[in-house]
């Protein structure tokens, strides 16, 4: 029995592997099935995604090709802008070029124009600095000078301008300046003509109209007029006691209301209070219109306000002394000249204006007078005995 079993054992272990060969043919057959039918399904898929990515790649293609047509034209659109932008920073770039220089044209004349005036400027001072004392006199003359014509002929002040003529002459003299002897001769003659100017007494006359208008209210009228103390006249008769006392008892009963006085003109009214204060204070407005003409120096004012005045006296007051010495008083204004006819006293300040031409004609007159002779030695007549005895005589001859 051991031995049967050995031989089936080796029986057995021969047929293992004779099965076991056989399955792995079958299976390496399977293997190959499934590979051959994983690469025609490969293939199959492979084949249907080539035929999709090529109908994807026209269609993406065709959008590509759209997408690059509207890139080009928004590139082109965007060139054109910056075309469009480059040509406006050029123009502004020649506008602000051209606008800065022209303010840089403007600036540099400004510029010259200043340094122009600033050299004349210091020119000028630097003239003034070189003036020397005598220069500085002539100039305050010729000021003095403008100062009496501006005095004498906008306010006829007469004092002050020969006060400015002497101060000017004065200033001449002591400048030293040949040039100026024929200013100082002009002066001298324009000193002349001003101190024959009658200078009326503006304050006295002034005063004098004041006193005159404080004796309008004791002025009599022409005319009676209510409001006044009657008073009996002096050549009054009576008759009688009766008419006497009826006489007493009217201008009892009169007094108060009326004045009378003899006249001779004839009484055609009488006046209220009013009318006789209004034509006092007429009189009165008639003499300040006098005063002002003469603090002014109207000259025709002055004689047609005296000339009002002397007619309201006459039309309104009564002739007796009080009002003669009225106007007598007012004749003597009317022959009063508050306006004298002042002399031309313009001639030496335009001479001393022009005095480097005088300083000229000085030089020239200076060179031009003859150079003076020279003054020959005075011959002293010598001794009769010297003589002889230094010179010979005809009759005795020279010792040699």
């Amino acid at each position: 029995m051991a031995e049967v079993s050995e031989e089936q054992q080796q029986y057995q272990s021969e047929a293992k592997p004779a099965r076991r060969s056989q399955g792995g043919l079958w299976f390496g057959v399977i293997i190959l099935f499934v590979v051959i039918a994983l690469a025609a399904a490969g293939f199959y898929f492979f084949t249907q995604l080539r035929d999709k990515q090529e109908g994807l790649g026209g269609e993406v293609k065709g959008q590509m090709s759209k997408q690059i047509a509207d890139y080009q034209a928004q590139l082109a659109a965007i060139q054109a802008q910056i075309a469009a932008m480059e040509a406006n920073v050029a123009g502004k770039d020649t506008h602000f070029t051209k606008t800065l220089a022209d303010f840089s044209q403007l600036h540099n004349e400004k510029l010259e124009s200043t340094r122009k005036d600033l050299n004349d400027s210091i020119a000028g001072v630097q003239r003034q600095l070189g003036k020397t004392r005598g220069d500085w006199l002539i100039a305050d003359a010729e000021y003095l000078l403008s100062v009496a014509n501006e005095r004498l002929y906008l306010i006829g002040d007469v004092n002050t301008t020969r006060e400015a003529l002497e101060a000017s002459d004065q200033r001449l003299r002591e400048s030293g300046d040949a040039g100026t002897f024929k200013v100082r001769e002009e002066i001298a003659h324009e000193l002349t003509e001003i101190k024959k100017v009658v200078v009326p007494d503006v304050v006295g006359i002034y005063a004098s109209i004041q006193a005159l208008q404080d004796q309008v209210d004791q002025l009599v009228l022409l005319l009676p007029y209510t409001g006044k103390d009657l008073s009996a006249p002096a050549d009054v008769k009576t008759k009688g006691a009766e008419d006497q006392g009826a006489i007493d008892s009217a201008l009892s009963h009169l007094k108060g209301v009326v004045t009378i006085r003899h006249t001779k003109h004839e009484v055609t009214e009488i006046l209220t209070p009013e009318e006789a204060q209004f034509i006092h204070q007429q009189l009165k407005v008639k003499l300040e219109l006098v005063k002002i003409a003469l603090v002014q120096h109207n000259e025709a004012l002055f004689q047609s306000s005296i000339a009002d005045a002397k007619k309201w006296v006459k039309q309104h007051f009564a002739d007796n002394a009080d009002v003669a010495n009225f106007n007598n008083e007012l004749d003597q204004f009317s022959t009063v000249k508050i306006h004298s006819q002042f002399p031309d006293i313009s001639k030496s300040l335009k001479m001393l204006r022009d005095i480097t031409k005088l300083r000229i004609e000085s030089d020239k007159a200076m060179q031009e007078e003859p150079a003076p002779e020279a003054v020959k030695p005075v011959e002293i007549a010598e001794p009769a005995d010297k003589i002889s005895s230094t010179k010979p005589t005809e009759a005795e001859p020279a010792v040699k």
